[in-house]
């Protein structure tokens, strides 16, 4: 007889209900306020804030690009980690505009691929326009913010013999499995990090603080899902071919480590943490084709968020986009939905 041994894991994701799964009979915020402490305690957010420090904010570099001022700032989200940033203002800014945080997916050249500064030729589809989302978004009329993630480009562990760290998938392998074992996730952290880029906007008179939205693609979408899901400053979240539930993503097929959090799918599916965005905006993009976050499985995780929205009295904040094409950023696609939705807001 052959044997499978992932045949126990199968049958407990087919098994297991969450024990703060969508629910229409409880309390709606009584269920929300567990919702949001326990994505604290399991991401490890709250394990991560006792290690804050001054941010020590230092502008490192203006330069002038064509149409846009392009501005290098960074910061320590907490103790021993320096986060770099790039901010772009339209040369035409009046007053304060709206800024839109835009992340970039695993890649050696990090954040680096959304301002089109092209280190290396090892991912294709980022040496294009199609990979260059701030620039997009500067062209668009936002003032657009590119923010390094913790285990890619700059911020990838170096790479030693005694440390042996694997470049593959971004190189965040160490570095999740690191955080892990110390109590956090990877994901936690990035939230922090990204939350605390917030906080640094306000030494910007350009940006406007009521008006910051959010988008990505692939290891960059998980992120415009799960920080808007942490920090309410968030008004509106795009998440490109990252939004899927579990058992048709990271508990089928393989992901890179950074995705996964322990014990999360005993409390709640991927849909569930919807709530944690209602009442703001959630548009979520997917593709047909797409082979790491299945269609079905997207399908069936948007129908709850539909239930949790209509719940929270905003039936009309969220949306699903379905594209033709595979794991792929689809740049007119993203910015239609973009526009329209800030122009509804009146931004």
């Amino acid at each position: 007889m052959a044997y499978n041994g992932a045949i126990c894991h199968d049958e407990l994701v087919k098994s297991t209900k969450q024990k703060l799964g969508f629910d229409k009979c409880v309390d709606y915020n009584e269920w929300r306020a567990q919702v949001k402490d326990k994505f604290i305690e399991l991401f490890g957010i709250d394990v991560i804030k006792e290690n804050v420090c001054d941010p020590e904010f230092k502008i490192e570099e203006e330069v002038q690009m064509d149409g846009y001022k392009r501005i290098r700032f960074s910061f320590f989200s907490e103790v021993g980690a320096y986060v770099p940033c790039y901010l772009l203002v339209p040369d035409n800014a009046k007053g304060k505009l709206p800024v839109v945080i835009t992340l970039q997916g695993h890649n050696q050249q990090g954040f680096h691929s959304s301002i089109g500064n092209i280190l290396c030729h090892e991912t294709l589809d980022y040496d294009t326009g199609r990979g260059q989302f701030a620039i997009q978004a500067v062209r668009t009329g936002y003032i657009a913010l590119a923010i390094e993630q913790r285990g890619m480009g700059e911020r990838k562990a170096v790479n030693t013999f005694e440390r042996r760290v694997s470049l593959n998938n971004g190189g965040c392998y160490y570095e999740a499995m690191t955080a892990l074992t110390l109590g956090r996730t990877l994901l936690g952290e990035r939230c922090h990090d990204i939350s605390t880029a917030i906080d640094m906007l306000s030494h910007f008179d350009c940006c406007d603080l009521d008006k910051i939205a959010i988008t990505g693609n692939s290891g960059g979408g998980t992120m415009s899902y799960y920080a808007a899901c942490y920090d309410e400053r968030i008004k509106v979240s795009m998440p490109s071919c990252a939004f899927c539930d579990y058992p048709g993503s990271i508990l089928k097929y393989y992901h890179c480590s950074c995705n996964y959090v322990p014990r999360a799918y005993r409390y709640f599916d991927m849909q569930d943490l919807s709530c944690l965005i209602a009442p703001r905006n959630l548009v979520i993009v997917a593709g047909k084709y797409d082979t790491a976050f299945r269609i079905e499985g997207v399908r069936r995780g948007y129908e709850t968020v539909k239930k949790v929205f209509e719940k929270a009295g905003v039936p009309d904040n969220c949306k699903l986009v379905e594209t033709e094409k595979g794991h792929w950023w689809c740049v007119d696609v993203i910015w239609k939905e973009m526009k329209e939705i800030t122009d509804k807001l009146g931004w």
